[in-house]
């Protein structure tokens, strides 16, 4: 059955509403509802798109976690601004988010590598993200390498990696509808947690 959405559905506070969508996501969508598109900017206006997960979500942004070495971050760190996309099939629904970019505490960072797989631990101390490696023969003896040398003790969290939290100034709910015709509602920052909403033509 084709679904709608309208103004008088929506919260005011684009984070409950986005709670609650993400909730419901949960229930259709098992498989990664956590999964985002993040595009970015480099300072050569290179635009690059890659799907990462977010870890987690309040009013103060969305957080995900990376290599700050990566492309991801080389071109957050020449132009702080990213774009979001959540796509939930199942409930034919998008969400778009832009925003400005920060790093999270490193105490923050810490927290949630300390509860990463240990396997993921040491996949961030190997890898040196998005660049050019001779094969996968020197990717495994540094993992190896790796796990030798922290055998009998935790696996600190690499200096090069840790999360980034996009403050948004823009959130877009779309809700599919038949012949295209779909709703779309914007919500704008003007002040600090005042938000205008605008229908969109679809």
């Amino acid at each position: 059955m084709t679904q709608q959405l309208l103004e008088a559905d929506l919260d005011p506070n684009p984070f409950t509403q986005f709670s609650r969508w993400f909730e419901e996501a949960k229930q259709s969508q098992p498989l990664h509802p956590e999964a985002m598109t993040v595009a970015s900017v480099g300072s050569d206006g290179r635009v690059s798109a890659r799907v990462c997960l977010m870890k987690d979500f309040n009013e103060h942004g969305f957080t995900f976690y990376t290599n700050y070495h990566s492309m991801k971050g080389e071109q957050i760190s020449a132009n702080p601004r990213l774009a979001l996309c959540f796509y939930w099939p199942a409930l034919e629904r998008q969400v778009r988010i832009e925003g400005v970019v920060v790093k999270v505490a490193e105490e923050e960072s810490d927290e949630y590598f300390a509860i990463r797989p240990r396997g993921s631990q040491l996949g961030a101390w190997a890898s040196d993200q998005s660049h050019v490696i001779s094969g996968r023969a020197g990717l495994d003896a540094r993992v190896h390498k790796l796990e030798e040398a922290y055998r009998d003790r935790p696996v600190p969290r690499p200096p090069h990696w840790g999360g980034y939290r996009v403050i948004p100034v823009w959130i877009e709910f779309w809700q599919g509808r038949m012949d295209r015709l779909h709703d779309r509602f914007s919500y704008k920052l003007r002040e600090p947690k005042d938000w205008i909403i605008d229908r969109l033509s679809p």
